[in-house]
């Protein structure tokens, strides 16, 4: 039998509920998925805040605290590069072999459909309040984020004491306006 893998690529600063609604959502489409953690090099910025290790053990620990088998998801950091007409190529090289691609991202879904891949738009759950700069804003004006994200990743965000992180941040890129 044939196992059928999906992708599907995100920053996840921070993996929030709407992610994880929308990865058991293609998990009942595909046998495994691979995440693949975008702007891996990214970090310590308001819109990027958390490593991309940080990001791998938030979505493991999520995964793990909603009952999701391990052998069922891959979970890879990418870095971005700037050469729209080889990402495909490079996101193929990092994971292992995928025939269906999950993206809201028009440039995303655009550049997989020309290497000749399935690409599925992801249902997108209350979409206004479930998004990353939504958790983030949050963050920053000391309002209730954690009932956004899973509590494995809120506990890691607690843990490096990511509210903190957030607002130092804020402080040194208003400095450099």
């Amino acid at each position: 039998m044939k196992i059928v893998r999906g992708i599907l690529i995100g920053r996840m600063q921070p993996i929030h509920n709407g992610h994880m609604q929308v990865i058991n959502k293609i998990l009942e489409e595909v046998d495994e998925i691979i995440i693949g953690i975008g702007s891996a090099q990214l970090s310590h910025s308001t819109k990027n805040p958390f490593t991309a290790g940080e990001r791998i053990v938030m979505i493991s620990q999520s995964l793990a605290e909603s009952g999701v088998d391990p052998s069922k998801y891959y979970i890879i950091p990418m870095q971005d590069i700037n050469y729209n007409a080889v990402w495909a190529s490079h996101v193929k090289m990092l994971t292992p072999p995928f025939s269906v691609v999950y993206s809201g991202n028009q440039l995303v879904k655009q550049l997989f459909c020309e290497e000749g891949y399935e690409v599925k738009q992801p249902p997108l759950f209350d979409r206004v309040l479930l998004s990353g700069t939504e958790v983030r804003r949050r963050m920053l004006n000391d309002g209730d984020w954690e009932d956004l994200i899973p509590g494995a990743a809120a506990k890691i965000i607690n843990e490096i004491n990511g509210t903190e992180r957030m607002k130092n941040l804020s402080i040194k890129e208003i400095s450099e306006l």
